[in-house]
């Protein structure tokens, strides 16, 4: 291109380059928003075709880094740059675009577009020597950057994407941020940011931390983040998130904290998290507000999962969960409702896993609570007659895990039968062979199915007492039997 096809802006950009020298055109006025750079004059109005020819091929002086730094400028035209290799900087910030950059496949050293407007960013499989920084900018349209390769960090706070500069949606067929595939070697830094329509990251590898604090993914009746098999180094932070739309961090590998505290999330009428088959370091829903929708678990290693009871929706999914510890530290009948919830009904492996929580904090009280309700609800899906023996096992002994019970019954039928029979002595069998008859050892002989006191083959009670005795000898051995059944269970589980 001649230099006199050039305008005044672009005769400035130009000889900035290959310096790195800052062109700012903007004037310290309020009309320097970029929402208004269609209404921008001459004077800071520069075509995308000049920006391309200094990109890549402008001169520059043996071991100097070039860089193209132009702040509140007008970018007439399409920005291509489709598989260009560029060793410079390209820092864009602030500036108004009339036409989606397409960087598909070009070679990069650092991209700043921090504060512009842009209808869409095409750089899918881009490759950047350092930082991709897009804070604050407002793109109503697509952000492809799928399989790219960025050396640093992935910088997108503050950003609006899929909105529209009045507020609306954009309609968008595709998702509105793709960032599927793609490796970053540093982080992703995305705090309040703002995405109206679907956000892909399946596949993506993070070296660093993923931080959300305080963005907004909105995608009603559709998928807001879809993030499978997602790869962090640390951490992915995302606290006070809101997200109203599907999420779905299926295969997720965190080793660190996978922090949700005071997030909300919302998709009633179907999954609105889904962390199945995820390896976790800490899952943190504290303080999060009530999921609206299902949340699904399943095949989930986490060693720590903090999260209060009251987060929980009314159905979820935890079939093969499993955890090490859970926070903060509750009662059981706190713990318990949960796994009442579970979509698939009555799933003994989560009421294992609870225990072997207690039992890891040395709640052994707790433990046993939690499994005598594994065991009645268990009761519920077997036949009528087996449901009827399990009722007498709780009634009795609480399935073996509340011997205190069966104490109780028999102190309680001891003294009927030691009153009853003190009242009413039973005569004797043979009268000269007869030991002195004893109301108390006399109903123990009867309550006791191995113990023999020589009492009950001493003496023939009569009539309601003969009855009485028939009683106390057929519920001796019904207790003795649950008692034995029970503490064989509860030996099994230590």
């Amino acid at each position: 291109m001649e230099i006199n096809e050039l305008t005044p802006a672009e005769r400035r950009v130009r000889d900035a380059f290959p310096s790195g020298a800052p062109v700012d055109f903007r004037t310290g006025s309020a009309a320097d928003d970029p929402e208004d750079g269609a209404g921008w004059g001459a004077e800071r109005t520069v075509r995308a075709e000049v920006l391309r020819s200094l990109l890549l091929g402008g001169e520059r002086s043996p071991g100097e880094v070039p860089a193209l730094r132009i702040m509140g400028a007008r970018v007439t035209g399409a920005l291509r740059g489709r598989y260009a290799v560029a060793e410079c900087a390209v820092l864009l910030t602030g500036c108004h675009f009339d036409e989606a950059p397409d960087l598909y496949g070009a070679q990069l050293r650092q991209l700043n577009l921090s504060g512009s407007v842009l209808p869409g960013l095409d750089a899918a499989t881009i490759r950047v020597d350092g930082v991709v920084r897009l804070t604050e900018c407002r793109i109503p349209g697509p952000v492809r950057l799928g399989a790219s390769r960025i050396a640093r960090a992935l910088v997108l706070d503050g950003a609006r994407i899929g909105v529209r500069a009045d507020g609306s949606t954009a309609a968008n067929d595709e998702p509105v941020l793709r960032l599927n595939h793609a490796v970053v070697e540093d982080d992703l830094w995305w705090p309040r940011l703002v995405v109206h329509g679907e956000t892909r990251l399946d596949g993506a590898a993070v070296s660093g931390q993923i931080r959300l604090d305080d963005s907004v993914l909105r995608n009603p009746g559709g998928t807001a983040l879809q993030a499978e098999n997602v790869t962090v180094g640390s951490d992915l932070h995302a606290m006070r998130l809101q997200v109203r739309g599907r999420v779905n961090l299926r295969g997720c590998r965190i080793p660190g904290q996978l922090n949700f505290a005071y997030a909300g999330f919302s998709h009633p009428g179907g999954v609105a998290l889904r962390a199945s088959s995820m390896a976790v370091g800490e899952l943190w829903l504290r303080e999060a507000a009530p999921v609206e929708g299902v949340v699904n678990l399943r095949r989930s290693q986490i060693e720590v999962l903090h999260a209060d009871p009251s987060v929980w929706p009314s159905v979820v999914q935890l079939e093969g969960l499993t955890y090490t510890s859970l926070l903060p530290h509750l009662p059981a009948a706190r713990r318990l409702p949960l796994l009442e919830r579970e979509e698939e009904g009555y799933v003994p492996f989560a009421y294992e896993q609870l225990t072997a929580a207690y039992r890891r904090l040395g709640d052994d009280d707790a433990a046993r609570t939690v499994l005598l309700a594994k065991e009645r609800r268990r009761r519920e899906t077997l036949p009528a007659y087996a449901r009827l023996w399990g009722h007498l096992q709780d009634a009795a002994v609480g399935y073996g895990f509340r011997p205190v019970r069966a104490a109780g019954w028999l102190f309680s039928l001891l003294l009927i039968g030691t009153v009853a029979y003190a009242a009413h002595h039973p005569g004797p069998l043979k009268e000269d062979e007869a030991p002195p008859f004893s109301p108390f050892f006399y109903t123990l002989d009867l309550l006791l199915p191995i113990v023999d006191f020589g009492q009950e083959k001493a003496f023939n009670p009569q009539g309601w007492y003969q009855w009485l005795a028939y009683l106390l000898i057929v519920t001796g051995w019904l207790l003795a039997t649950t008692i034995a059944a029970g503490v064989t269970r509860s030996v099994s589980r230590q």
